[in-house]
Protein backbone atom coordinates (compact mmCIF):
# COMPACT_ATOMS: atom_id res chain seq x y z
CA UNK A 1 0.00 0.00 0.00
CA UNK A 2 1.10 3.51 -0.71
CA UNK A 3 -0.10 6.86 0.69
CA UNK A 4 0.10 9.85 -1.16
CA UNK A 5 -0.46 13.60 -1.21
CA UNK A 6 1.32 13.27 2.38
CA UNK A 7 3.41 16.62 3.13
CA UNK A 8 4.02 15.33 6.94
CA UNK A 9 3.81 12.76 9.59
CA UNK A 10 3.17 13.13 13.08
CA UNK A 11 4.07 10.75 15.60
CA UNK A 12 2.53 9.55 19.17
CA UNK A 13 5.77 7.96 21.18
CA UNK A 14 3.95 5.69 23.68
CA UNK A 15 2.99 2.63 22.19
CA UNK A 16 4.03 4.06 18.74
CA UNK A 17 7.93 4.85 18.59
CA UNK A 18 8.15 3.74 22.61
CA UNK A 19 7.41 0.57 24.22
CA UNK A 20 6.54 2.01 28.06
CA UNK A 21 4.27 -0.71 28.74
CA UNK A 22 6.28 -2.22 31.85
CA UNK A 23 6.52 1.27 33.13
CA UNK A 24 3.19 2.18 32.42
CA UNK A 25 2.06 -1.20 34.08
CA UNK A 26 3.82 -0.29 37.44
CA UNK A 27 3.40 3.08 38.12
CA UNK A 28 -0.43 3.21 37.34
CA UNK A 29 -0.80 -0.37 39.15
CA UNK A 30 0.25 1.10 42.12
CA UNK A 31 -2.06 4.31 41.46
CA UNK A 32 -4.73 2.03 41.46
CA UNK A 33 -4.82 0.00 44.15
CA UNK A 34 -3.84 3.13 46.08
CA UNK A 35 -7.44 4.15 45.23
CA UNK A 36 -8.62 0.31 45.22
CA UNK A 37 -9.57 0.18 41.28
CA UNK A 38 -8.38 -2.86 39.33
CA UNK A 39 -5.38 -2.15 37.39
CA UNK A 40 -6.06 -4.40 34.77
CA UNK A 41 -9.13 -1.76 33.86
CA UNK A 42 -7.26 0.92 34.32
CA UNK A 43 -4.85 -0.45 31.73
CA UNK A 44 -7.89 0.06 28.87
CA UNK A 45 -8.22 3.71 29.73
CA UNK A 46 -4.81 5.14 29.98
CA UNK A 47 -2.97 4.97 26.96
CA UNK A 48 -3.22 8.00 24.96
CA UNK A 49 -3.93 10.51 27.49
CA UNK A 50 -2.64 12.70 29.92
CA UNK A 51 -2.36 11.08 33.57
CA UNK A 52 -5.44 13.68 35.16
CA UNK A 53 -7.54 13.12 32.00
CA UNK A 54 -7.43 9.27 32.72
CA UNK A 55 -8.15 10.11 36.45
CA UNK A 56 -11.10 12.14 35.63
CA UNK A 57 -12.29 8.98 33.63
CA UNK A 58 -12.06 6.30 36.27
CA UNK A 59 -13.21 9.21 39.22
CA UNK A 60 -15.59 10.96 37.58
CA UNK A 61 -16.83 12.81 41.19
CA UNK A 62 -12.99 13.33 42.50
CA UNK A 63 -12.54 17.60 41.67
CA UNK A 64 -10.33 18.13 39.03
CA UNK A 65 -7.59 19.74 41.13
CA UNK A 66 -6.52 16.30 42.64
CA UNK A 67 -6.17 14.40 39.60
CA UNK A 68 -3.79 17.47 38.93
CA UNK A 69 -1.94 17.10 41.84
CA UNK A 70 -2.01 13.03 41.61
CA UNK A 71 -0.96 14.07 37.77
CA UNK A 72 2.40 15.69 39.10
CA UNK A 73 3.52 12.76 41.36
CA UNK A 74 2.61 10.15 38.59
CA UNK A 75 4.77 11.96 36.18
CA UNK A 76 7.57 12.27 38.68
CA UNK A 77 7.32 8.39 38.97
CA UNK A 78 6.97 7.11 35.23
CA UNK A 79 10.12 9.83 34.61
CA UNK A 80 12.40 7.98 37.22
CA UNK A 81 11.25 4.58 36.12
CA UNK A 82 12.54 3.95 32.65
CA UNK A 83 13.25 0.23 33.36
CA UNK A 84 12.41 -1.82 30.36
CA UNK A 85 11.59 0.82 27.91
CA UNK A 86 12.53 -0.02 24.64
CA UNK A 87 12.06 1.05 21.25
CA UNK A 88 9.33 -0.20 18.98
CA UNK A 89 10.97 -2.74 16.65
CA UNK A 90 11.77 -0.42 13.34
CA UNK A 91 11.87 2.53 15.28
CA UNK A 92 15.25 3.48 14.91
CA UNK A 93 15.52 2.90 11.61
CA UNK A 94 12.29 4.88 10.85
CA UNK A 95 12.91 7.44 12.86
CA UNK A 96 16.84 8.33 10.87
CA UNK A 97 14.48 8.08 7.44
CA UNK A 98 13.12 10.73 8.94
CA UNK A 99 15.35 12.72 10.38
CA UNK A 100 15.36 14.99 7.37
CA UNK A 101 11.61 15.13 6.53
CA UNK A 102 8.59 17.13 7.82
CA UNK A 103 7.83 15.35 11.00
CA UNK A 104 6.86 15.97 14.52
CA UNK A 105 6.06 14.56 17.84
CA UNK A 106 2.65 15.09 19.32
CA UNK A 107 2.38 13.50 22.43
CA UNK A 108 0.67 13.35 26.35
CA UNK A 109 3.90 13.32 27.82
CA UNK A 110 5.40 16.30 28.98
CA UNK A 111 8.88 17.25 28.15
CA UNK A 112 10.69 15.50 31.23
CA UNK A 113 8.76 12.63 30.47
CA UNK A 114 9.36 12.17 27.10
CA UNK A 115 13.11 13.11 27.08
CA UNK A 116 13.64 10.20 29.28
CA UNK A 117 11.61 7.59 27.39
CA UNK A 118 13.03 8.76 23.87
CA UNK A 119 16.62 8.59 25.62
CA UNK A 120 16.10 5.28 27.07
CA UNK A 121 14.93 4.14 23.94
CA UNK A 122 17.88 5.47 22.20
CA UNK A 123 15.57 7.39 19.98
CA UNK A 124 16.60 10.61 18.57
CA UNK A 125 13.96 13.79 20.19
CA UNK A 126 12.19 15.26 16.74
CA UNK A 127 13.10 19.37 16.94
CA UNK A 128 9.28 19.76 16.52
CA UNK A 129 7.46 17.95 19.26
CA UNK A 130 4.13 18.94 20.55
CA UNK A 131 3.55 17.61 24.69
CA UNK A 132 1.81 18.46 27.60
CA UNK A 133 2.94 21.86 27.98
CA UNK A 134 2.05 22.53 24.68
CA UNK A 135 -2.06 22.09 24.50
CA UNK A 136 -4.76 22.80 27.14
CA UNK A 137 -6.46 19.80 26.32
CA UNK A 138 -5.64 16.10 26.36
CA UNK A 139 -6.08 13.72 23.47
CA UNK A 140 -8.73 12.21 22.05
CA UNK A 141 -9.19 16.28 21.94
CA UNK A 142 -7.29 16.75 18.46
CA UNK A 143 -5.24 20.19 19.85
CA UNK A 144 -2.24 18.17 19.67
CA UNK A 145 -2.36 17.21 16.19
CA UNK A 146 -3.65 20.40 14.86
CA UNK A 147 -0.94 22.38 16.67
CA UNK A 148 1.66 20.14 15.43
CA UNK A 149 0.49 20.44 11.50
CA UNK A 150 0.53 24.28 11.89
CA UNK A 151 3.79 24.22 13.09
CA UNK A 152 4.81 22.66 10.52
CA UNK A 153 3.18 24.75 7.80
CA UNK A 154 0.85 21.62 6.55
CA UNK A 155 -2.52 21.47 6.51
CA UNK A 156 -4.21 18.74 8.63
CA UNK A 157 -5.20 16.82 5.71
CA UNK A 158 -1.83 16.32 4.41
CA UNK A 159 -0.73 15.04 7.29
CA UNK A 160 -0.63 11.41 8.21
CA UNK A 161 -0.38 10.21 11.88
CA UNK A 162 0.76 7.61 13.53
CA UNK A 163 -0.98 6.74 16.77
CA UNK A 164 -1.63 3.46 18.78
CA UNK A 165 -4.33 3.92 21.09
CA UNK A 166 -8.15 4.62 21.18
CA UNK A 167 -7.17 8.10 22.22
CA UNK A 168 -5.09 9.08 19.70
CA UNK A 169 -6.48 8.11 17.17
CA UNK A 170 -9.74 9.71 17.63
CA UNK A 171 -7.71 12.87 18.36
CA UNK A 172 -6.08 12.06 14.90
CA UNK A 173 -9.02 11.45 13.18
CA UNK A 174 -11.06 14.87 14.57
CA UNK A 175 -8.02 16.85 12.95
CA UNK A 176 -8.93 15.44 10.15
CA UNK A 177 -5.71 13.27 9.21
CA UNK A 178 -5.37 10.10 8.13
CA UNK A 179 -4.00 7.56 10.73
CA UNK A 180 -1.91 4.50 10.29
CA UNK A 181 -2.23 1.99 13.59
CA UNK A 182 0.72 0.89 15.46
CA UNK A 183 0.50 -2.29 17.42
CA UNK A 184 -2.25 -4.25 18.82
CA UNK A 185 -4.52 -1.43 20.66
CA UNK A 186 -4.80 0.11 17.56
CA UNK A 187 -6.11 -3.16 15.42
CA UNK A 188 -9.45 -2.46 16.74
CA UNK A 189 -9.92 1.15 15.84
CA UNK A 190 -9.92 0.74 12.06
CA UNK A 191 -7.38 3.17 11.31
CA UNK A 192 -6.71 4.21 7.47
CA UNK A 193 -4.01 1.18 7.69
CA UNK A 194 -2.26 -0.84 10.58
CA UNK A 195 0.69 -2.29 11.17
CA UNK A 196 2.47 -4.59 13.54
CA UNK A 197 5.51 -2.44 14.48
CA UNK A 198 7.88 0.19 12.14
CA UNK A 199 9.92 -2.41 10.48
CA UNK A 200 8.15 -2.45 7.51
CA UNK A 201 7.20 1.31 6.57
CA UNK A 202 9.04 3.43 4.28
CA UNK A 203 9.07 6.69 3.33
CA UNK A 204 10.07 8.39 -0.39
CA UNK A 205 10.42 12.15 -0.74
CA UNK A 206 9.32 12.91 -4.10
CA UNK A 207 9.86 15.83 -6.41
CA UNK A 208 7.27 18.26 -5.76
CA UNK A 209 8.05 18.27 -2.16
CA UNK A 210 5.37 15.83 -1.11
CA UNK A 211 6.03 12.14 0.97
CA UNK A 212 5.06 8.54 -0.31
CA UNK A 213 4.43 6.59 2.46
CA UNK A 214 4.88 2.84 1.08
CA UNK A 215 3.48 0.09 3.69
CA UNK A 216 5.33 -3.28 2.92
CA UNK A 217 2.38 -5.53 4.71
CA UNK A 218 -0.82 -4.40 5.48
CA UNK A 219 -2.79 -5.62 8.42
CA UNK A 220 -5.35 -3.72 8.13
CA UNK A 221 -7.42 -1.32 6.04
CA UNK A 222 -10.26 0.50 6.60
CA UNK A 223 -12.14 0.49 2.68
Amino acid sequence: MKLDAVKALLLDMDGTLVNSDASVERCWGRWARTHGLDPQEILKVVHGRQGYATMAVLLPDRPMEQNHADNRLMLAEEIADTEGVVPVPGAPEFMAALATLPHALVTSANVPLAEARMTAAGLPMPKIRVTAEDVTASKPDPEGFLLGAATLGVPPEACVAFEDSEAGIAAARAAGMRVVGVGPRAAAMAPDAHVEDLTRLRVEPLPDGSLALHIDHIDHIDA
